[in-house]
C-alpha cells in the first residue's frame, strides 16, 4: 500500500496534524508520498517536520511548465503546456482522451496539476490519494484519482465546510466521489449531512490525533496566573472578547497576565484594542513560535483560554489542535460553546464552557481557574483521560488506514 498524500502547500506552520498523522503512518510501516499544489510560504516551521521522512512533490501550473518531448515544436504559452501536458499523459494512460470528460467546470490550473499528479501515481505505484482540507487540493486529487483508476478520500476540517465561499455543488461532487470522507468531529459531520443528505453518506468522524508521548501531563497546582492562548489572529478566534474578559479582570482587581502566540491579519487590531484598554503591562501578543516552546509554555499557564466564535463570513473551527494539546498536557482550559467544542470541552468536568461573544461569562470562567488550584486539577485530570481516550494519534491514524485498504474502496471509472 503506498499512499499520496495531497496539500495545498506543504509544510505549514499551522497544520501539525497532518505531520502528525504522516508521521504515524509511518511509524506503522506505511510509504507515503507527499503532492503539495504549491511551495511554503511560512517563514517558522514545527521542529517534527524534520522527522518526515516522505519525499515531496511539488506540482507546477501550466504558467510553469515543464520540458517534455511534446512541447519541443510548441510556443511556451500556458495553452501549450497544458496540451503538451495532456499528450505527456496519453504516454502513460493512454485512455486519458476518453476522461477529460470528467474535468468539466474546473479550472485548468487544477486539471493540469491533476494530469501531472496521474502521470506520477502510475509511475510511483500510489494505490490511494488522501487530501486533506475539501478545497484545491481535493479538486486536484479527485480528477488524478479519477484518470489514474485509483480511489481517493479526504479530510474536511472547518473552513472548506463552513466558511461562505464554499460553492456547495463542488463540494457536492467530492462527497459524492469519495471512497470516504472523513470529518474532524461529530458536529461536522451532522452538519454535512443536514446540508448535503444522501450523497454525504460516506462522512466518518474521525479526531485529528496527537502524539501523547510528546505531550507529558503535569498537574497545574502551583502557576503564576498566567492567561495563554495559541491561534492565528483571524476573526474566528475571538481574541477581541479575549482582551475585553481582561479588562475585566483587571477593574476587578484579579492578578494575571496574558500571552497570546501566534500571527494573522488582525494583529494591528488587536494591539491597538490592547493599548485603548490600558492592557499593555497585561497583555502580551508575541508572535508565532517552536512547537517545543509553545507546550512550555502551556505548561507554564494557570488557563487556556479558547474564545472562539462563528464568524461574520460563516467561517468556524472544528476541533482546534492548540485547543487538544493543552488539554493533553495538563493546562485546565476556557472554550466557548461552538462547532465540535462541546464534544471535549465538558462544563465542569474537562473544563469550563462559555458561550461565544461573552466577554463577561469568559472573564468570570477565567476567574474561576485563575483562583482555584482544585478545580484546575480536576479539569485537567479529566481533560488529559479524554485525550487519552479519543485523541491518541496512532489509534486514530490506524483507523485512517484501514479506509486505504483496497477491500473499503470505490473507484469511480465511468
Amino acid at each position: 500500500m503506498r499512499i499520496g498524500y495531497v496539500v495545498k502547500r506543504y509544510p505549514r506552520y499551522s497544520e501539525t496534524f497532518i505531520v502528525n498523522e504522516i508521521l504515524a503512518h509511518e511509524a506503522a510501516g506505511t510509504d507515503i508520498h507527499i503532492f503539495a499544489l504549491r511551495p511554503p510560504e511560512d517563514t517558522h516551521f514545527q521542529d517534527k517536520i524534520s522527522q518526515v521522512r516522505a519525499p515531496v512533490t511539488y506540482l507546477r501550473k501550466p504558467s510553469q511548465g515543464r520540458v517534455t518531448p511534446a512541447l519541443i515544436t510548441l510556443s511556451p504559452t500556458p495553452a501549450s503546456y497544458f496540451w503538451a501536458e495532456i499528450q505527456e499523459t496519453a504516454s502513460v494512460l493512454p485512455n486519458i482522451w476518453t476522461k477529460l470528460d470528467y474535468a468539466t467546470g474546473e479550472r485548468s490550473s487544477v486539471v493540469y496539476q491533476a494530469l501531472w499528479l496521474a502521470q506520477e501515481i502510475r509511475r510511483r505505484g500510489i494505490t490511494h490519494l488522501h487530501a486533506h482540507f475539501g478545497t484545491v487540493a481535493t479538486n486536484v486529487a479527485r480528477l488524478a484519482a479519477y484518470f489514474a483508476e485509483i480511489p481517493y478520500t479526504f479530510t474536511a476540517h472547518a473552513k472548506d465546510i463552513f466558511h461562505e465561499s464554499v460553492n456547495p455543488e463542488d463540494l457536492r461532487r467530492k462527497l459524492r466521489d469519495a471512497s470516504t470522507v472523513i470529518t474532524v468531529s461529530d458536529y461536522s459531520v451532522a452538519y454535512l449531512q443536514e446540508q448535503f443528505g444522501q450523497d454525504a453518506r460516506k462522512v466518518q468522524r474521525i479526531y485529528n490525533g496527537m502524539d501523547l508521548s510528546e505531550l507529558q501531563f503535569c498537574l497545574p497546582t502551583q502557576r503564576a496566573p498566567r492567561i495563554l492562548s495559541v491561534c492565528r489572529l483571524v476573526e474566528k478566534k475571538g481574541l477581541f472578547y479575549l482582551v475585553e474578559a481582561c479588562a475585566l479582570l483587571r477593574q476587578w482587581g484579579c492578578e494575571f497576565t496574558c500571552q497570546i502566540v501566534g500571527t494573522g491579519d488582525l494583529e494591528q487590531e488587536l494591539r491597538s484594542q490592547i493599548q485603548n484598554h490600558n492592557l499593555d503591562d497585561w497583555i502580551e501578543l508575541i508572535g508565532p513560535r517552536p512547537q517545543r516552546e509553545v507546550f512550555e509554555l502551556m505548561q507554564n499557564a494557570a488557563v487556556f483560554a479558547a474564545p472562539y466564535i462563528i464568524g461574520k463570513d460563516g467561517n468556524r473551527d472544528g476541533l482546534p489542535t492548540a485547543l487538544l494539546e493543552a488539554m493533553a498536557l495538563g493546562t485546565p482550559c476556557v472554550a466557548t460553546d461552538v462547532t465540535g467544542i462541546p464534544e471535549i470541552i465538558q462544563d465542569g468536568d474537562t473544563g469550563l464552557q462559555v458561550a461565544q461573544q461573552d466577554a463577561t461569562a469568559l472573564a468570570q470562567a477565567l476567574q474561576k481557574l485563575l483562583t482555584s488550584s482544585t478545580l484546575r486539577e480536576h479539569l485537567a485530570t479529566q481533560a488529559r483521560a479524554l485525550v487519552e481516550t479519543e485523541f491518541d494519534i496512532t489509534q486514530n491514524a490506524a483507523v485512517l488506514r484501514t479506509l486505504f485498504q483496497p477491500q473499503n474502496q470505490t473507484v469511480n471509472v465511468y
